[in-house]
């Protein structure tokens, strides 16, 4: 399906501050970004860079006022999201390099407190995809997702003992668990069709049978609409922006996703 995303971010600021943004998506092998528009109002010098995740990443200085990030972007997106029951556990030794990072604790993702509660909620199961379907199946039975419940990261182990919040937390302790089972496991931020209420959205991937696969434990049902815009370890790795100095709140903040018909499809499609 054809979507188009917007975010719209205002801020009132006091005293020039530096930010890191984290607004752009990019193509791969899930989405097709055919359009894209970014506009910062005042107009300001911006550098671009590319981080350690392959994540675009925007790096400018916000001058005193009213200062506006205006984004939108037409992505072609699957209309459903590929399921693998019964897919394998990849061994330690066969992951890819790139995928290693993802089987350590992080900040957020205290892996090493959660293996003796993963392994009791995964027994008896075949190790891979049917493991991480367990750990969300629990994560949707015991943590509660509670939309605004909380404005911070929590790490999973405060997840795990207050039992419920946002898509950030929920994400956060289903992570863990995985990577307790030495299942690489990352977090995704970025937009989702149809999620009420609408919002940038935070879900996860686990690499299982030698490819990452989508999961949510936000939802009852997987369905296609994911746009994503940045990969990392948790929550710390891909806030949509990190700000320097005296912390500055937006005064508002918009995000919508809507369908879009009648688009060309993009090379290979």
């Amino acid at each position: 399906m054809w979507l188009q995303t917007q975010c719209d971010l205002q801020f009132d600021i006091q005293i020039s501050v530096p930010f890191v943004l984290m607004l752009r998506p990019r193509s791969g092998a899930q989405q097709w970004v055919s359009r894209e528009e970014y506009t910062l109002e005042p107009s300001t010098p911006v550098f671009e860079f590319t981080d350690d995740y392959g994540n675009l990443c925007q790096r400018l200085v916000a001058p005193p006022g009213d200062f506006r990030i205006r984004t939108s972007a037409t992505v072609l997106t699957a209309d459903t999201i590929d399921r693998a029951p019964g897919s394998p556990f990849v061994e330690v030794q066969d992951l890819p390099e790139n995928v290693l990072s993802y089987l350590l604790p992080s900040r957020y993702c205290e892996a090493d407190h959660f293996g003796q509660m993963a392994t009791e909620i995964t027994a008896a199961i075949q190790p891979g995809y049917d493991q991480v379907a367990a750990i969300v199946s629990w994560v949707q039975s015991n943590i509660s997702y509670n939309p605004g419940s909380s404005t911070v990261p929590l790490a999973a182990s405060e997840v795990n003992a207050r039992r419920y919040g946002v898509c950030r937390d929920l994400a956060h302790i289903s992570i863990a668990l995985c990577r307790s089972l030495s299942i690489p496991a990352r977090m995704v931020v970025g937009f989702l069709h149809d999620l009420q209420p609408m919002d940038l959205h935070a879900w996860f991937e686990a690499y299982v049978g030698g490819r990452w696969y989508t999961f949510d434990a936000t939802q009852a049902e997987l369905r296609g609409g994911y746009v994503s815009v940045g990969y990392g370890r948790d929550a710390a790795d891909v806030a949509i922006y990190n700000q320097y100095g005296p912390a500055v709140y937006p005064v508002s903040q918009m995000v919508s996703v809507r369908r879009v018909d009648g688009m060309n499809t993009g090379p290979g499609q």
